[in-house]
């Protein structure tokens, strides 16, 4: 069996332990083998033939999150995130999976989330119950509202111009957020940006890079690279951190120099807003999405922002940077665990007695917002950082 495994970025962790505090599954299990140094272990076992690629470890490997918290307090600068990529590559070419993990990976995440018009056909259901008022019905799928309208191509920036960025408008965000990428728009126009949409942009590739479908991501990020490559832009803007963190990495899963100048260019919008105004007097928390916080290290700037608008009715967020158990697809592929993590976050936002929380991705919108209606806490809103600064402005 070849290798698959790069042995110098393994055998850079020393095993001290250092990220068991910050991993949510291993805070939940206590199991070392449910900890990024034990999962490592497992991996180079499996790569030296020790261990053969079965049920047993699959699973540990399965139930990491791919957060990345681990990456942010590694003294020994492990790359977590591209060991855990190309394991589970390795597995997904070695392991048979149950007929309906093989339905839901396969067919459901592949081939329906990453393309907007069969995300819409597949939604379709749930947009009938909302017309019939019975969106309360799928808590654990639908926002309050699901809104798929377009932004438009171009749009000119207001007052003094600033520059020329494109935005990728996102899968889910674009099927089930639009009227949040209709307010990154309007956010980016008023600070001075004039944002071009491109209509024949694609996936950014990151359900296929953290499923283990490798090939399928370079794919996806060849095909952007090449799209937002014939604009002129200062920065690729995105306001979906899963997305962001990808498309930032385009460098080192393409290892092409398009890819890597593509990378460069690529802003979250919390980057590129300049400080807001208005006012709130809501009390208001920040729930920190993984691949912002973690994979791309950004933490202050939405923070900032948040607070500039809400003020003294800012409050920390208790474990504010533990993975809320959407991570993606995750809260499809592994439901119990994601569960567990969806409990510990919302206890820990209503103990703070807070009436929005703000985040920067679908996933933990749509985890958050699901896990507040089974708690019988709905009173409580879940907001895109997007939509609190429009609105607030």
């Amino acid at each position: 069996m070849s290798a698959f495994l790069d042995e110098r970025k393994a055998l850079s962790c020393v095993h001290c332990g250092l990220c068991l505090a910050s991993c949510p599954t291993f805070l939940e299990t206590g199991n070392e083998n449910d900890s990024p140094r034990g999962r490592i272990y497992l991996m180079r076992q499996m790569q030296a033939g020790r261990l053969s690629v079965e049920g047993g470890v699959v699973a540990h490997i399965d139930r990491c999150l791919g957060c990345r918290a681990c990456e942010a307090v590694c003294p020994s600068g492990v790359e977590y995130g591209t060991l855990l990529e190309t394991t589970r590559e390795h597995i997904e070419r070695n392991y048979q999976r149950s007929p309906w993990q093989t339905l839901l990976r396969r067919v459901f995440i592949e081939q329906v989330v990453p393309y907007p018009g069969r995300m819409k056909l597949a939604l379709l259901p749930v947009r009938i119950a909302q017309a019939l008022g019975l969106g309360r019905l799928l808590p654990a799928l639908t926002p309050t509202k699901i809104s798929a309208t377009p932004v438009p191509e171009f749009s000119p920036a207001v007052g003094e111009r600033r520059g020329r960025v494109g935005f990728v408008r996102g899968c889910v965000q674009s099927v089930m957020f639009g009227d949040t990428n209709a307010a990154t728009v309007r956010l980016l126009n008023r600070a001075g940006y004039d944002v071009v949409t491109p209509p024949d942009q694609g996936c950014c590739g990151a359900l296929f890079s953290h499923s283990g479908n490798l090939s399928e991501a370079r794919v996806c990020a060849r095909h952007n690279v090449e799209v937002f490559g014939r604009e002129k832009l200062d920065a690729i803007v995105i306001n979906a951190a899963g997305c962001g963190s990808t498309l930032k990495e385009y460098g080192h899963l393409l290892g092409t120099d398009e890819g890597r100048e593509f990378s460069h260019k690529v802003k979250d919008l919390s980057e590129i807003l300049p400080s807001a105004t208005g006012k709130s007097a809501k009390k208001v928390t920040f729930h920190d999405a993984c691949h912002l916080a973690h994979a791309q290290r950004i933490t202050q700037q939405p923070r900032a922002l948040v607070q500039a608008v809400a003020g003294e009715n800012f409050v920390e967020l208790p474990e504010s940077d533990v993975c809320c158990g959407s991570a993606g697809s995750y809260n499809l592929t592994e439901p119990v665990m994601a569960a567990r993590l969806q409990q510990r976050k919302i206890d820990n936002i209503r103990k703070i007695g807070v009436e929005v929380v703000v985040t920067t991705n679908p996933g933990c919108i749509l985890q958050i917002q699901a896990g507040l209606r089974k708690a019988g806490a709905d009173h409580i809103r879940v907001v895109h950082l997007a939509d609190y600064l429009d609105s607030a402005i």
